[in-house]
């Protein structure tokens, strides 16, 4: 990212006509410390999305689409539906190969996240949702294991009289979304019902995929301090094939290919979750309220990989290169908030107990049928592992939030987590033991903030806080050198974060946030080992991660909209260590030093954009998102080259008595560079790369009606 294009995109805000009417900038309130408040009167860096900005011109596919906007986090392009949307906050969860860790997930209160620290979203309707907020910094602590950050989704409640809304889009490669969403509210009843159906041929080769969403809420207010929530979704991933990682030299010469391995083994995924959650939010007084939720639910995971048949067939302990995993999970949070004083100033105490608990059927087969002369790759064969998992957490908590005087406030937390491992193995046969064994983690995480409100237009803040991240179940799965079982000896990783902001909101200028902070971390989870096509980690002294984060949305006159973010952050190994260079590798047989950047994390980022978008008629917008290069290993011998991005889109909303009709066409990659969208961090063969398209378009029509 050069200065060039910095500025460029910074000046977005500034290229709107001058006028005299401004824009009224609105208050806009988040619930990431547990209570309802003024995101300005928030000791935190928190961020909204709300629900139009996501869908606005866009497929409505991928959550990483519409969240470039918010400092601090990056959410990364991988072209592969076999994978989950790859998110990291402040560089933590950068080294997740699939799914989401590091972070802390939560949809309508529900966790999206299990005990053991792995998250996934896949199970979010863009169609459907009201809004996201994304909490960083020391105060997401307070959720508990794997808290680097927090991204809570909430969804859309029905409102008035029923309103039937559809929608078609389609696009490059082959992409086509479908959605249709029912909403409205009825006496105390108020209801959402969403389904949506995505397919495409993937920009890669042998990246076909379809997928098929259900979401559903429903709110009964039994009275006035009374509220039932009750939330439904469900997620069917039937299809959805893996081109995996390019080396460097295929990345070069065919970016649109796919490792021949992946065809070789017709890599792939299947994937369907079911779930369900209540929550009860009851004021029991003017001063006092209760509120529990209760959730559970089933996700069952096929994934066939490319494990080197004579790696399978040689070898009587190796796992084999199909896993399926079967889990079901379930918990519970109860929370007290009570509003009082002390020394006659306001004082908000909150008091909860969460609880989690994870039963894994985990089972391993060789990924060929008939003998290894021979062999049909890519078909489920014999059992070679076979074993249950129980992974459950308990975390009491008590936050406090007091006003010493008028522009002081101050906020504090701690949360004690413990968490347990359990792992029976089922699978005794010949050389293979019994692997069965447990672990018990335990963490006490305190946080406080102070917030002083220098003037009404600006406020300064400065937070402090302990976090902690178990290793997950995914990382525990392979101990070295090829033994057997569950890799216990993994320690989880701790963490200390310190942060100092300002925010302001001048009128008839904008708002602006900035943010300075520090983590500094110890036992941080690396690779260790690559061999027999599985990756093991291990702990490897400290890190330190150290950045700068602004943001700022100006109050241009209506209706224009204009809106820029800049992420600087240096993260680096403090601690040398050993790990393995190529595959396969039993041991580790290179040192990183001291000062080696982590990887999979971008030193500097900046996303700006620029709409006119009136309520109705013709809409329009420019947007441009810029990267700096992204190390792919801990030798950082090898990075992803920054980038600059560009897209635009135009629109038109059209209404027709009690119709709403709207369109857009969105051009994406409108330089057609060729950039690696996201990396595999540690990949043991060397394929880190996986290519984001180049030039791209997509469009689409949607219509309501409100009967």
């Amino acid at each position: 990212m050069n200065r060039r294009t910095a500025f460029s995109a910074l000046a977005l805000c500034a290229l709107a006509p001058a006028a005299q009417a401004q824009q009224v900038l609105p208050t806009v309130t988040v619930t990431a410390t547990r209570t309802e408040t003024p995101r300005f009167d928030v000791p935190a860096s928190i961020d909204v999305v709300d629900g139009d900005t996501l869908r606005d011109g866009r497929l409505q596919v991928n959550l990483s689409d519409g969240l470039a906007g918010v400092p601090g986090l990056q959410a990364r392009d991988r072209q592969n539906y076999a994978q989950d949307v790859q998110i990291s906050v402040r560089g933590f969860g950068a080294r997740s190969t699939f799914g989401i860790r590091g972070v802390r997930l939560y949809v309508d209160g529900i966790p999206a996240t299990l005990p053991d620290g792995q998250g996934q979203i896949t199970n979010v309707d863009l169609t459907s949702v009201e809004r996201i907020e994304v909490l960083r910094g020391p105060f997401s602590a307070l959720y508990g294991n794997s808290s680097g950050g927090v991204l809570q989704v909430f969804t859309e409640e029905g409102v008035g009289r029923p309103a039937l809304s559809f929608g078609v889009a389609g696009g490059s490669d082959g992409a086509m979304r479908t959605s249709i969403k029912l909403s409205g509210a009825e006496g105390r009843l108020s209801y959402l019902l969403s389904a949506s159906h995505f397919e495409t041929d993937g920009y890669r080769d042998h990246g076909a995929a379809r997928r098929g969403i259900g979401n559903a809420k429903l709110v009964w207010r039994a009275d006035d301090d009374t509220r039932w929530s009750v939330v439904l979704n469900s997620v069917a991933l039937p299809f959805a094939q893996d081109p995996l990682g390019l080396t460097r030299a295929a990345f070069d010469a065919n970016p649109r290919g796919a490792d021949p391995v992946a065809t070789d083994f017709d890599t792939r995924k299947t994937v369907s979750q079911t779930q369900a959650g209540i929550v009860l939010d009851r004021r029991v007084s003017a001063d006092h309220a209760l509120r529990v939720m209760v959730y559970g639910g089933h996700r069952r995971t096929e994934q066939f990989q490319a494990i080197p048949v004579a790696t399978q067939a040689n070898n009587a302990l190796h796992p084999g290169g199909v896993i399926d995993l079967r889990r079901d999970y379930s918990g519970t949070d109860w929370r007290w908030t009570t509003k009082t004083a002390v020394a006659d100033r306001p004082l908000t105490l909150i008091g909860g107990l969460a609880y989690d608990r994870l039963r894994e059927l985990r089972q391993g087969y060789l990924d060929y049928t008939g003998d290894a002369a021979t062999p049909q790759r890519g078909q489920r064969g014999a059992l070679r592992r076979d074993e249950t998992n129980f992974v459950s957490n308990i975390d009491p908590y008590l936050q406090a939030s007091w006003q010493p005087a008028t522009d002081w406030t101050l906020n504090a937390g701690v949360r004690h987590s413990r968490v347990r491992f359990d792992s029976h193995d089922n699978y005794i046969v010949g050389a293979n033991p019994d692997d069965s064994g447990r672990a018990d983690h335990r963490a006490t995480l305190p946080v406080l903030g102070v917030l002083w409100a220098a003037s009404r237009s600006v406020h300064l803040y400065a937070t402090a806080g302990k976090g902690f991240e178990t290793p997950t179940l995914n990382e525990l799965g392979y101990r070295p050198n090829g033994a057997t079982g569950l890799n216990f000896a993994l320690q989880p990783a701790t963490s200390r974060s310190l942060e100092v902001g300002v925010k302001s909101r001048l009128d008839g200028i904008g708002e602006f946030n900035a943010a300075v902070f520090q983590t500094r971390t110890s036992d941080e989870i690396v690779t260790l080992t690559n061999t027999g096509g599985r990756s093991t980690f291990q702990n490897a002294g400290s890190t330190r991660r150290s950045g700068l984060e602004l943001s700022a949305v100006a109050a241009l006159p209506e209706p224009w909209k204009a809106q820029a973010a800049a992420t600087w952050l240096d993260a680096r190994y403090r601690d040398a260590f050993m790990t393995c260079a190529a595959t396969p590798c039993a041991a580790p047989n290179v040192e990183i030093a001291s000062g080696q950047r982590i990887p999979g994390i971008a030193r500097s980022s900046l996303q700006a954009s620029l709409a006119w978008a009136p309520p109705q008629g013709w809409r329009a917008g420019v947007d441009v998102r810029a990267l700096s290069k992204v190390f792919v290993n801990d030798m950082n011998s090898d990075a992803a080259g920054g980038q600059a991005i560009v897209g635009a889109s135009v629109g038109h909303v059209l209404p027709i008595g009690a119709w709403q009709f709207s369109s857009f066409v969105r051009v994406d990659n409108v330089l057609d560079r060729i950039y690696a969208g996201s990396v595999i961090v540690n990949e043991g063969n060397a394929r880190y790369f996986e290519p984001a398209p180049g030039r791209n378009w997509m469009g689409g029509v949607s219509g309501s009606y409100r009967f």
